[in-house]
């Protein structure tokens, strides 16, 4: 069989499974999350329709790339089930094709649908995300949600360059509190010349005082090298607690790049950010889940015996991504209360699911 044919019957069997998968997936997602929340504000609070459209249309990327690893994993177990059940894999096995030549289409279109996913995650996501929590706190909840925000970002630019990034543990704007401050400076080349940090702040006279806290110089070189410590002095940054509530971000805002860009300099210093690089790996690492349900999903649908419905598969699709996101919960919660490394904690579940999905891979041409 040529190359072209089997990889297009191979495309052909896997195309529609995994449409289908992303509409019915965000339709579940949608109907149980985002209606619900949209018709809770429009009867409750009487939010006008507009404004409700404009946020479910900001977070709908969130949720497209959430159901893509889903939508991967059913395109595989239905597509093979299908092979299967029509007598194409025995024929391609008397053929003498391997399963892992059957794979190759399926790999390569996942890594592409994964690279697809991540570009996402990086730049539609987090800005609907942002503009989806903006829309929350100050058009329809008017500034009245909690005060108090926990790791928090700000980037502080003049001309169009960057001067400095401010990172919060928890900032309280009623009380005009902060804890956990670490700031980095640049200089007019971009390049960190100054960092300081704080154990707490407060807004006292229209002006940041930070107490007990440490401010380094950082060499050309990239040496750190200890000024001073103090037990109060200002903080240059001249924006109010309400200003600052309104120009920080939230990590979950934030792109991988930005994430690492900042957690890379504060984690020279020593500082436990052991949250945020969980939170990092993960944004790297769920889009690759995308290639490794769908192996799994080819895996275990060439696998069966007998013919089924889409129903079967779908249910078999849901249990298997409900595993993945309890094992994924699970090493995230490990991670984060620094139990197993972030790294481990980030990219563990695509390693036991990957091992999983190896083992129907090589079953399958040994039954």
């Amino acid at each position: 069989m040529k190359r072209s044919l089997l990889n297009k019957l191979i495309l052909n069997s896997c195309a529609s499974p995994f449409l289908f998968g992303i509409l019915i997936f965000v339709l579940i997602f949608v109907a149980g999350d985002l209606l619900f929340q949209a018709a809770k504000l429009i009867i409750e609070q009487g939010v006008a329709f507009g404004v409700v459209t404009r946020l479910f249309f900001y977070r709908l990327p969130e949720v497209v790339v959430m159901t893509i690893p889903m939508s991967s994993l059913l395109a595989g177990l239905l597509g093979m089930s299908t092979l299967n059940a029509g007598s194409e894999l025995i024929a391609l096995k008397s053929l003498g094709i391997p399963f892992t030549r059957i794979l190759r289409p399926v790999i390569l279109t996942s890594v592409l649908i994964s690279l697809i996913g991540l570009g996402f995650n990086e730049t539609v996501v987090p800005l609907g995300s942002l503009a989806a929590d903006r829309l929350m706190r100050y058009e329809i909840m008017k500034n009245q949600a909690s005060a108090l925000q926990e790791k928090v970002f700000l980037r502080d630019e003049e001309g169009g360059r960057l001067k400095r990034v401010l990172y919060v543990d928890e900032l309280d704007t009623g009380k005009g509190l902060m804890s956990g401050i670490m700031m980095h400076e640049f200089d007019d080349e971009g390049r960190l010349t100054t960092t300081l940090n704080a154990r707490r702040g407060m807004w006292l006279d229209n002006q940041w005082w930070i107490e007990d806290g440490r401010m380094y110089n950082v060499t050309k070189e990239g040496e750190i090298i200890l000024l001073l410590r103090f037990e109060r002095q200002k903080l240059a940054l001249r924006l109010s607690p309400e200003q600052l509530q309104r120009s920080t971000r939230r990590p979950a805002d934030m792109s991988a790049h930005e994430l690492w860009t900042y957690i890379k300099q504060a984690d020279d210093l020593g500082a436990d950010l052991s949250r945020l690089w969980v939170m990092f790996h993960l944004k790297l690492a769920v889009p690759w889940a995308c290639v490794i349900m769908a192996v799994l999903g080819a895996g275990f649908g060439a696998s069966r015996r007998g013919r089924s419905g889409g129903g079967v598969g779908f249910g078999i699709s849901v249990v298997i991504v409900f595993a993945y996101y309890v094992v994924m919960s699970f090493c995230r919660a490990l991670g984060e209360a620094g139990n197993i490394p972030p790294v481990v904690a980030g990219w563990g579940p695509n390693f036991i699911f990957m091992i999983v999905a190896l083992f129907f891979a090589v079953r399958v041409d040994k039954v």
